[in-house]
């Protein structure tokens, strides 16, 4: 019997709470069958929802938690009122004490966040954390950091997020040396602002073993998958994300509106149905759902907080993978080859 994975669970977070986060544990539970929960919320209205999915009651341990982190809560209150009493606080806990190998919110980033750096700390060298999230491409998918955890950067903070991208890269895509690249302007390098041109130039010279760096990445090549890794602070890579996921939106209305305009539309779109589902699946958002706080001492993935149990799930797949192929473990590697690491 392969060594079960542990995955603690804030069953409060998010916009739906337990109602999405106990079925989304039963589907990520069928696809894999070693994963074991501990789950953290109110007992009165987590232990229902239990009962109704037989396997993932047996399968979980159920803590009650008498407070809540609400979506709109300030990062300090978030603190200050749930240390070691919310659902999300304890959830994190769990990682860091040894209970679980790694934790899935869909509480607000923010507090999220805030919460994790307390609780867990930041790896040595590691001055900040960044979101690392799954990015659809027309080639497969990437790897897109950081997506809103701080903002701004200077160049250490983008080598230390190349690597540690990397280092995700090599456990999500099995590859030994994935490609990494700067957001940027353009690929001139004279183009840009100083921090991304000094971390280019660091990497450049570093040759690092564990990541092949491409230089400098635009805009459009994020939707292309020019690379595995693609490396920006959270400011521009939130507003990215953001953008992405209301042109999927866009899209999807433009073509419903198309398609049921005239009786002819209506018509090619029968023939034409079985495209546009692959279409369709191929922009879920719930199917790429899952950002991994990198930088801290634990795993910690930050699902959508308005998605559904499939995204849910989709959130849960990705704490499943960081922590049975040992994502601390290849970070720390790699960290040991760090440029910036090793001359502070």
């Amino acid at each position: 019997m392969p060594k079960p994975v542990r995955i603690s669970l804030d069953a409060m977070g998010g916009d739906h709470g337990p109602s999405i986060v106990v079925p989304g544990a039963a589907l990520a539970l069928e696809r894999h069958p070693d994963l074991r929960f501990l789950m953290f919320g109110n007992e009165a209205i987590v232990a229902p929802l239990l009962n109704a999915h037989p396997k993932l009651k047996e399968a979980t341990e159920l803590r009650h938690t008498d407070i809540a982190i609400a979506m709109d809560e300030k990062p300090s209150q978030a603190i200050r009122m749930g240390r070691g009493k919310s659902s999300m606080w304890r959830a994190v806990q769990a990682v860091r004490d040894g209970e679980a190998d790694a934790s899935v919110s869909a509480g607000n980033t923010g507090a999220l966040m805030a919460t994790a750096k307390v609780c867990l700390k930041t790896m040595a060298h590691i001055e900040r954390p960044a979101i690392a999230c799954m990015w659809p491409t027309m080639r497969g998918e990437s790897i897109v950091l950081d997506v809103g955890a701080t903002i701004g950067a200077d160049a250490g903070h983008l080598v230390d997020m190349a690597i540690m991208g990397a280092a995700m890269a090599r456990i999500v895509f099995d590859l030994d040396r994935p490609t990494v690249g700067l957001l940027n302007v353009g690929t001139e390098e004279i183009k840009g602002i100083e921090a991304v041109k000094e971390a280019s130039r660091i990497l450049k010279e570093a040759n690092l073993p564990h990541l092949d760096y491409r230089g400098f990445v635009e805009g459009d090549d994020l939707g292309k998958g020019t690379v595995d890794v693609v490396v920006t602070e959270g400011f521009t890579g939130n507003i990215a994300l953001k953008t992405a996921e209301g042109t999927a939106k866009q899209i999807a209305q433009y073509l419903r509106s198309a398609m049921s305009r005239t009786l002819m539309a209506k018509i090619g779109y029968l023939f034409a149905k079985q495209a546009f589902n692959a279409l369709r699946d191929k922009m879920d958002p719930r199917k790429v759902n899952g950002g991994v706080f990198l930088g801290l001492e634990g795993v910690v993935v930050k699902s959508h907080g308005g998605t559904d149990d499939l995204g849910f799930a989709s959130a849960i797949d990705v704490a499943y993978d960081m922590a049975h192929f040992e994502l601390m473990n290849t970070i720390r590697s790699m960290l040991d080859h760090d440029p910036v690491g090793q001359s502070a």
